[in-house]
């Protein structure tokens, strides 16, 4: 991709801080996400403001009349009926958070790109991958909005794959933003390209599957490790009641089962790509410790089920962005010029 031939190196470091600030900033947000779905405020907010819903409510009666339509939510009617304004202020400022930094990654985002692009900064081959990015976080916002409003019809709970749409897109944005980060900074090798490709692909898949454990609560039915239902690894009926379609999206057992194999099997491949990249040196420990390290939250997530402290499953959050930083980044390397 070649994004920086054209760049002198006072615009090279200059894009360089600025998209990583941008990449910090998506990496709070989504353990922000984590903490509002912990919380469960995310549907606390009920109508999509996104300019005259900066402000929050300064006033008793306008925190009243914010209350007043979440009242009318199901999640109020069916979860929530015993809430006060202040039980409500308490799940709002996570959710209002949560938007605000939406707003303010925004901002980081665009008004430097068109300064850059006025001033003629940015080298054509760049370009369209800036412009791609603008219009991905655009629909991030989009999905954002379109996730919280299924919860607001006839369950007080998001789709969980409008959910894994709304962690798959901020994902994605946050690696394209790796990638060309390793791009103008980093030099390429091209060794095991392929086998890094896999890899990279399996850990997106595996967020997704985390996003749908998390989507339908599936995490709260087996709290045991190895095994999962009564001394067996794979619960006696889970491929036949009911039916693997849609049961792998839908049903608990299958979509805890899905997400326990997809991690042995990107373990059991990052220990054969850790052995023969060992004499690589940073790159092939990198990954090596963000995997067991992110293996090691979830085991323990598992086994303090049914209460996870938030602290933990941010922590587990943040492995999940730990580890596909150090996926892109290994894959960067080990591809060919």
């Amino acid at each position: 991709m070649a994004t920086g031939t054209s760049l002198t190196p006072q615009d090279r470091n200059r894009i360089v801080r600025w998209l990583v600030t941008v990449a910090a900033l998506i990496f709070i947000m989504v353990l922000l996400g984590g903490v509002t779905r912990l919380t469960e405020s995310g549907l606390s907010i009920v109508e999509w403001r996104p300019v005259t819903g900066t402000l929050p409510p300064l006033s008793d009666q306008a925190w009243q009349a914010e209350f007043d339509k979440y009242k009318t939510s199901p999640e109020f009617l069916k979860k929530n009926s015993d809430f006060t304004v202040a039980d409500f202020k308490t799940i709002f400022w996570f959710e209002y958070l949560h938007r605000l930094l939406g707003r303010l990654i925004g901002v980081a985002f665009a008004i430097p790109f068109f300064w850059m692009l006025w001033r003629q900064q940015i080298p054509a081959p760049l370009k369209p991958h800036l412009w791609a990015l603008l219009g991905l976080g655009a629909l991030q916002g989009f999905m954002g909005w379109y996730m919280v409003k299924s919860g607001l019809v006839d369950r007080p709970d998001v789709s969980q794959y409008r959910l894994a749409a709304h962690l798959g897109i901020a994902f994605a944005v946050y690696g394209y933003i790796v990638w060309l980060v390793a791009d103008l900074r980093q030099p390429r090798t091209g060794r095991l390209a392929r086998f890094s490709l896999l890899l990279t692909v399996l850990i997106f898949l595996q967020i997704l599957s985390g996003a749908f454990v998390a989507g339908i609560d599936a995490g709260f039915i087996y709290n045991t490790w190895p095994a999962m239902d009564n001394g067996h690894v794979i619960p006696p009926g889970i491929w036949t009641d009911p039916p693997l379609w849609p049961g792998m999206f839908e049903d608990h057992r299958i979509v805890q089962f899905n997400h326990r194999m997809l991690a042995y099997l990107i373990t059991l491949l990052v220990g054969v790509w850790w052995w023969l990249n060992r004499g690589n040196g940073a790159p092939a420990h990198l990954l090596a410790l963000a995997t067991l390290f992110q293996v090691a939250a979830g085991i323990v997530t598992v086994l303090i089920l049914p209460y996870v402290p938030p602290w933990l499953a941010v922590f587990h959050q943040a492995g999940g962005l730990v580890l596909v930083t150090a996926a892109l980044y290994v894959l960067h390397r080990v591809r060919a010029p």
